[in-house]
């Protein structure tokens, strides 16, 4: 019997479901770094209302609706397993929704400014990435089979022949996907806890701080736990046993390293001091329903992503570019690259923003402009691609 249960000996795993709210199986290749785990569990309870000729309250019926909320935190790490997913992939998919596309073995015929020409055809679509060196781009537009024009230009010159990065991209889509979190603890006795059918209704990527932090915040359809485990619940049989327990190998990104392209011609920033990118999927968890007793499906609304940034201000054209787009409500792009190493690097694509208007701070000895909370706009599912390399 353990004194105390020490904090630091937790282990998170995460799977896609293949139905809401059954329980996926998980294996060693799940597991994910994390900072924290908090989870939320409530019954709604109604106050009962009949007289009773005294102060005491009466007990309510048990059967209440049920609630679950979670919030996941982690670092942004490396992608050490180029054929399979990131650690955290599951969730970036349940936060975005498409199948992600995977890219490799390609090669460069050649580059002119932001055209590119690979030694084949490439079979590529329009927001998916491209890494060269320790640069990470995307596909604005489709060219022709072999060439394609990106959103920003890399900034080297290669021979013909030289290859590309392998690439994962993440895109949004109409349907989310829900996921099982997996909540294990030592010594094994402890009580273990694990959530099916889990949505993120939210997921915010803070920018330029000692690291980059991801955060996914949601509803689950239940919280199960191996102290009051009933067969059948969450379709298992028994509470899954944690996966052999070995060492996690991961790298995390430095915070402060990576690129900033913004604009309507895309130019490249040197001065961002800090940044957050967000996104909303305004899921419906129906739960308010007659004969329910908690969630039974996740239903996406409208998506909300945005974006918050602060820069030092300049009087360069770029600069003085993006306070007329925001005075003129014209859109522009912007591109995020977070860190500088191949395997380490992830890139937020953003083609369609309109900046709002920055608020001046001049409280500090250099001027900075606060981009409040700018709306992403797309046509259908392309406001935002995520993307590793």
């Amino acid at each position: 019997m353990a004194c105390y249960i020490s904090s630091n000996h937790n282990r998170f795993y995460t799977a896609l479901e293949t139905e809401f709210g059954a329980t996926a199986t998980v294996t060693e290749q799940h597991r994910i770094p994390a900072i924290r785990m908090a989870i939320k569990n409530e019954q709604h309870t109604v106050r009962r209302r009949d007289k009773t000729g005294s102060r005491s309250r009466m007990v309510v019926p048990t059967g209440g609706r049920d609630q679950t909320e979670f919030r996941l935190e982690t670092y942004l790490t490396n992608w050490a397993n180029t054929s399979a997913e990131p650690p955290c992939g599951p969730l970036f998919r349940a936060a975005l929704g498409a199948p992600p596309l995977f890219d490799s073995n390609k090669v460069i015929a050649s580059i002119n400014g932001r055209s590119l020409t690979m030694g084949g055809p490439h079979g590529m679509q329009v927001g998916q990435a491209l890494s060269l060196g320790s640069e990470l781009r995307f596909v604005q537009h489709i060219v022709n089979s072999t060439t394609v024009q990106l959103n920003a230009p890399f900034s080297i010159s290669p021979s013909p022949g030289a290859p590309l990065n392998p690439t994962i991209t993440y895109g949004p889509a109409t349907q989310l996907p829900s996921v099982s979190l997996f909540d294990y603890w030592s010594p094994a006795t402890a009580v273990q806890r694990l959530l099916s059918g889990a949505a993120v209704n939210f997921l915010k990527i803070k920018i330029n701080g000692d690291f980059h932090e991801v955060e996914f915040h949601g509803e689950a359809r239940r919280l199960i736990d191996s102290a009051s485990f009933n067969a059948g619940v969450g379709s298992v049989a028994q509470f899954p046993a944690e996966p052999n327990v070995g060492e996690i190998a991961y790298q995390i990104v430095p915070g402060h390293l990576g690129q900033v392209w913004m604009g309507s011609t895309s130019s490249r920033f040197y001065t961002l001091t800090d940044a957050e990118v967000s996104i909303k999927n305004n899921i419906d968890m129906r739960r308010r329903e007659f004969g329910f007793d908690g969630p039974r499906c996740l239903s996406a609304g409208e998506r909300e992503v945005g974006i918050r940034f602060r820069l030092l201000e300049q009087d360069d054209d770029a600069t003085k570019g993006l306070y007329a787009a925001a005075r003129n409500r014209e859109p522009i792009s912007v591109m995020l690259q977070l860190g500088e190493l191949p395997g380490q690097l992830c890139a937020i694509y953003l083609p369609t923003v309109v900046p709002e208007v920055p608020e001046f701070d001049d409280r500090n000895p250099r001027l900075e402009w606060a981009f409040g909370l700018s709306q992403a706009s797309g046509t259908v599912d392309d406001e935002i691609r995520i993307a590793f390399a």
